[in-house]
């Protein structure tokens, strides 16, 4: 272990064996949130191109920070509500909205090669950062308590029902699951044992792998009975997935062999079908099973975009300083300010979120995730970030591993983001040590950030109207990004009220200091109040003094 207290540093190089190990265990830490994105915004068909997309944009990542900055890239849910803008373009909306996101970041890693990165630190010192990051992992926290009490079963594993237009019908479950906690608690306790305990060191280094890996039994087991006794509430896995990779439906509702695309498969990556797009001049099927209404990219369609995008970029680059500060305290190593410096780490953000969705289907961001797993293993090799990326990449045309991964229940990913997203709330927090909360302009700032990010206070910018006035579509700014614009917008706010009673405070000394030089030119002058005689001691003083 060395002085930063992590088992392998960032230049380490750990075994072939450990090393496949390790990087596996960063894979399980982001594949949940990463496929998430394209179910949400209804293109599920496309989880294989994101996992290709994350791999991608890790090694453009990697490249550009000169492999010193160990973060793996992920599906970013800070353009959700952009990308429900870019998709009623299709493909083509998508790809170019990833553009104008990525060219924001580009830019201000320009500004910043010539005016350096002191102003940065200065416009959002550890005061704003600090909470920025807690509430990063604080604001996750309700995504993990829902998921570890919410089963995955469905209620029929029939082909007609899975192969259903709108998915697997009969999802059961959906609300509080005392059989999904106890799987969710299952894979949390082992995690707790293998990263504390001692006398096995190989399970310190693993321990995501394990819990994930218990937690997946338990639930097993529990499924097993459920399906076979016919009781929903026992449902907590959905198998679904790989039943849909090894069976289809033919012409007569009859199950056959899905072919060799059961064993490898070429991801619709977004480029592709942007390409299919432009080709038959019409959007994709999938897309318009999204959007009823999506058309082909037109000029109006490209400023709508960009007006989805960039102002979303502009704060997400506030969120990108905060992941490498926290990044920075615990690899023991200044990202922003040292090596590879936060020009390079913008490039490689930014770059990486185009690539990753021009080879998947949205922008990619550091993720947290990553972050929490280098925290809790103490493993920031980043030969461990390199493997995992080359394994999304070819995972993603392994078709039979993309189906397990999609049935790991959300209950097992919930107890395993109960530690991830709590060690990303505390490193934030760690940063308030140095931090004087008794001091008006910190507590103010701290205050205001914390407050409106668990709130859930979000900017929502309207941008189109229709004829009677009303709303029709807006721009959303994520409540992490409202708290802190807020807190920069109160910390500066401050600093001004500060520099305006300071030079109060000079003028009334200066005041102070042009009276005792008065009474030093003028020495006979009394300074007597007007209106009231001197006293008799000052008098006979005065009259001595002449003498």
């Amino acid at each position: 272990m060395n002085k930063n207290g992590l088992i392998y540093d960032v230049e380490d190089k750990p075994r072939f064996g450990k090393l496949m190990v390790f990087a596996l265990q960063q894979l399980l830490a982001i594949i949940t949130a990463t496929i998430a994105v394209p179910t949400i915004i209804k293109l599920p068909m496309q989880i294989p191109a994101a996992i290709l997309g994350a791999g991608v944009g890790t090694i453009v990542y990697l490249l550009f920070t000169k492999f010193k900055s160990p973060v793996f890239l992920g599906s970013s849910f800070a353009f959700l509500s952009s990308l429900g803008v870019a998709t009623m373009y299709g493909y083509c909306g998508i790809i170019i909205g990833s553009i104008f996101a990525g060219l924001v970041y580009v830019v201000i890693a320009i500004v910043i090669h010539f005016a350096g990165s002191k102003w940065v630190s200065k416009l959002m010192p550890p005061v704003i950062i600090g909470p920025t990051v807690a509430l990063i992992g604080l604001s996750l926290a309700g995504n993990a308590m829902g998921d570890i009490v919410s089963a995955s079963g469905v209620a029929n594993l029939s082909l007609s029902n899975l192969y259903a237009a709108d998915g697997p019908a009969g999802i059961v479950n959906a609300g509080y699951n005392l059989v999904a906690l106890l799987c969710g608690l299952s894979a949390f306790a082992v995690i707790i044992i293998c990263s504390t305990q001692k006398r096995w060191k190989g399970m310190k280094l693993i321990p995501f792998i394990i819990g994930i890996g218990v937690g997946y039994t338990v639930a097993s087991i529990f499924s097993i009975i459920g399906y076979c006794a016919d009781v929903d509430y026992l449902k907590i896995i959905n198998w679904g997935p790989v039943v849909k990779n090894f069976v289809k439906l033919n012409s007569n509702g009859h199950a056959a062999f899905v072919g060799v695309t059961a064993i490898l498969d070429c991801p619709r990556f977004g480029l592709m079908e942007a390409i299919s797009e432009l080709v038959h001049g019409h959007v994709n099927s999938d897309i318009l099973r999204a959007h009823d209404n999506a058309t082909l990219l037109n000029g109006a369609g490209v400023g709508e975009i960009a007006i989805a995008f960039i102002p979303v970029a502009l704060v997400v680059f506030a969120e990108h300083i905060a992941d490498h500060k926290n990044l920075s305290s615990i690899i023991g190593r200044d990202l922003v300010e040292g090596e590879p410096g936060l020009e390079k780490t913008l490039l490689g953000d930014g770059v990486g979120s185009i690539a990753g969705t021009i080879f998947g289907i949205c922008p990619n961001t550091t993720y947290g995730e990553s972050v929490g797993c280098v925290a809790i293993t103490k493993n920031a090799s980043i030969r461990t970030i390199f493997v995992a990326a080359c394994m999304c990449i070819c995972l993603s045309f392994f078709s039979p591993l993309m189906a397990v991964l999609q049935t790991i229940p959300s209950c097992v990913m919930g107890g395993v983001c109960l530690t991830l997203y709590g060690f990303i709330a505390v490193s934030g927090l760690k940063m308030f040590k140095n931090i004087d909360l008794g001091e008006n302009k910190n507590l103010f700032t701290v205050s205001a950030i914390l407050i409106a990010g668990i709130g859930g206070l979000s900017i929502q910018i309207p941008y189109a109207l229709s004829h009677g006035g009303e709303v029709r579509k807006t721009i959303t700014i994520t409540s992490i990004a409202t708290a802190l614009l807020l807190g920069i917008a109160v910390y500066a706010l401050m600093n001004f009220i500060e520099k305006k009673n300071a030079k109060l405070e000079v003028k009334d000394a200066d005041d102070g200091v042009e009276s005792l030089v008065a009474g030093a030119v003028a020495p006979e002058a009394d300074f007597e109040i007007k209106g009231e005689p001197a006293s008799e001691e000052a008098a006979a003083d005065k009259a001595e003094d002449k003498e």
